[in-house]
């Protein structure tokens, strides 16, 4: 064996040896280190989609205290039931600062008011039961006009061209004022005035909360009084609502 033959033969040993070095050790390790390079990709990738929950989560977390109140504004001013206590507990406090009369309250419009299907175009577009009333009250001449601006402004349009509404929904069609007839001492100089208006219900198919729970969040406090009545009846015919 010739010396060029003994240095072929320790040159391919060589090789051989290398090349089973990397079969067994360096292939096996870039496999692995291939494999965990995905996976860090991938934990990248649900690191980077929890950080965005979390931002999202936070934002929502920040908001659900003006969200919440803004739902019990909304379910005060359109209910799911008739609510006929409450509106006249509403108007009750109203007259009482005004120093005015509550006489009574009327389902049905009464004589003289407006159709109720053109009471309010948007509300019966959005589909909701319409409940016409009558208002009675009496006082004076500048209490029932103060009284009337404060009923007025229970629904007051804001410069975005959203209803910024205070207490219940209501539309008024009419207002009417005539001498009181009654003959009371004291009566002299007083008027009776009499507002048309219209509430309004959520239809039975739909839900304010949409199935979310009753349980407000810290912080939060209903401003409804807890001496103001709250039930689902049937609309009486005419309800005395004198002092």
């Amino acid at each position: 064996m010739t010396t060029r033959d003994r240095i072929v033969i320790i040159v391919l040993s060589a090789l051989a040896v290398v090349a089973a070095a990397w079969l067994l050790a360096v292939a096996p390790e870039r496999e692995q280190a291939a494999k965990i390079g995905a996976q860090v990709s991938a934990a990248r990738s649900q690191l980077a989609t929890a950080e965005s929950s979390v931002v999202s989560a936070r934002g929502a977390q920040a908001g659900y205290a003006a969200a919440y109140a803004s739902l019990v504004s909304l379910g005060k001013a359109v209910p799911t039931g008739q609510e006929v206590p409450s509106l006249i507990y509403q108007l009750e406090q109203a007259s009482n600062q005004k120093r005015v009369e509550f006489a009574s309250i009327t389902s049905g419009g009464g004589a003289g008011s407006s159709s109720s299907a053109s009471a309010s175009p948007t509300a019966a577009a959005a589909g909701f039961t319409q409940m016409p009333f009558t208002f009675t009250f009496n006082g004076s001449f500048f209490d029932l006009y103060h009284l009337f601006q404060q009923l007025n402004g229970f629904t007051l349009r804001t410069a975005s061209g959203g209803l910024r509404v205070s207490g219940r929904l209501l539309t008024i069609q009419s207002v009417k004022l005539t001498p009181t007839t009654s003959s009371t001492k004291g009566s002299s100089g007083q008027l009776t005035g009499t507002i048309t208006a219209t509430a309004y219900v959520l239809p039975a198919s739909q839900g304010l909360t949409g199935g979310a729970t009753t349980a407000s969040p810290a912080g939060v406090t209903q401003t409804t009084s807890s001496s103001a009545p709250s039930s689902s009846v049937t609309t009486p015919a005419v309800i005395g609502a004198s002092r």
